[in-house]
């Protein structure tokens, strides 16, 4: 039927909890046309007890509602990032969509314009980014459907994502490289942090939050039960990335670096006194007592990377991240033959699967070598 501009539909929809039928009305089509496809549409989804209240909220306008509802839920820092996602792809792109009318078309295509052209300089997105993009897009799809149920299905579950390229990290450094990089690092106050971070395996967020309590120079070990972080400037504590506590062993001569390392945070107490701000003894503070920023130990990484290429500009060590550091522990170990469930429970891995795929490449140099390594045990036996 025609309704001044517009079409509209009626279909008969039964309440599933009460087996009464009723007449339900929906307009704003365009075309005759148009109008009838929906019905059709409709018609099924109401025969299947599928049928969902035609909704005019657009994309951004549910995006906004959902990620305030979520952040009760997720991390600051995980909190942040949805939100980037959402006004740097989500939004410029299918925000003023309206929210029932996304299909798995729709957000195949979004994928492939950010990676064609997903930057502000007209550059194309990695593909990992692009997949932090589908995860926030999945997620707040699944509650439209569950929780609002102002969609039939979800359509980022059938949306297309790119290919993405399978990274090896670990291969940065070798042992050699990073021995020579600690020994270009002793002069620094936070000499500590990049030796315990090489020799743990720690996450950086870990490591920052770390206080003396959860350390014990005498086993030796240390216990990591949070994490730090920074969002919008802040400096903000929660849990450890999986959520759980872990206790990871050290060598003793990263624990005699630790005690080193705790006379001169003392001594720096002594000497400045009340100004000292230090409240809540954590193991790696500022001069002046208060922890220390992430981002900090990250960003002195390349100073002194660039600090041991001035001295030695014939073989300069190549660019490497601080969590590069964790890259090379994890593939160290395996490639000596410790056990990927051991590794897995340094790293704080939920799932050794986790540590399989990650290390897939390293897993596979282990792999061609086994029978040579079982061929020797038989002949070394004879």
């Amino acid at each position: 039927m025609k309704r001044g501009n517009t079409w509209s539909y009626v279909i008969r929809v039964r309440n599933p909890e009460t087996g009464e039928s009723k007449p339900k009305w929906v307009s704003g089509f365009a075309t005759e046309d148009d109008a009838k496809a929906a019905r059709d549409e409709a018609r099924v989804k109401a025969r299947r007890g599928e049928y969902v209240d035609r909704n005019a909220i657009t994309v951004a306008e549910y995006l906004a509602e959902w990620i305030e509802g979520h952040a009760v839920e997720v991390k600051p820092k995980t909190l942040a990032g949805y939100r980037m996602m959402i006004r740097l792809y989500i939004e410029p792109r299918i925000g003023k969509l309206r929210l029932q009318v996304l299909r798995p078309a729709t957000i195949t295509k979004l994928y492939r314009d950010l990676l064609t052209a997903g930057r502000r300089n007209g550059k194309g997105l990695a593909p990992n980014t692009i997949k932090h993009v589908h995860t926030v897009l999945r997620k707040a799809l699944s509650d439209a459907v569950i929780v609002d149920e102002i969609l039939p299905s979800n359509p980022a579950e059938r949306a297309k994502l790119p290919r993405t390229q399978l990274t090896e990290p670990g291969t940065v450094w070798t042992p050699a490289q990073l021995r020579e990089f600690l020994d270009t690092a002793k002069g620094h106050r936070l000499f500590a942090f990049f030796r315990l971070a090489a020799y743990s395996g720690a996450r950086r967020g870990e490591l920052c939050n770390l206080r003396w309590a959860d350390v014990d120079l005498d086993s030796p070990q240390i216990r990591l039960t949070g994490s730090s972080a920074v969002v919008e400037g802040e400096r903000i504590e929660g849990t450890t990335k999986g959520g759980r506590s872990r206790v990871v062993s050290i060598d003793a001569g990263t624990a005699e670096i630790l005690r080193e390392h705790r006379k001169r945070q003392n001594a720096d107490r002594l000497r400045l006194g009340e100004s000292w701000k230090g409240t809540d003894d954590y193991v790696f503070t500022t001069g002046w007592g208060d922890p220390i920023y992430p981002d900090t130990v990250s960003s002195l990484m390349p100073v002194l990377i660039k600090a041991y290429n001035d001295t030695q500009p014939k073989k300069p060590h190549p660019r490497a991240r601080l969590h590069d550091l964790r890259h090379l522990h994890a593939t160290t170990l395996l490639l000596a033959g410790v056990p990927v469930h051991v590794v897995a429970a340094r790293l704080g891995h939920s799932d050794p699967a986790i540590t399989l795929r990650v290390y897939a490449h390293v897993i596979s140099e282990q792999m061609a070598s086994a029978a040579e390594v079982f061929a020797s045990s038989i002949r070394n036996s004879a």
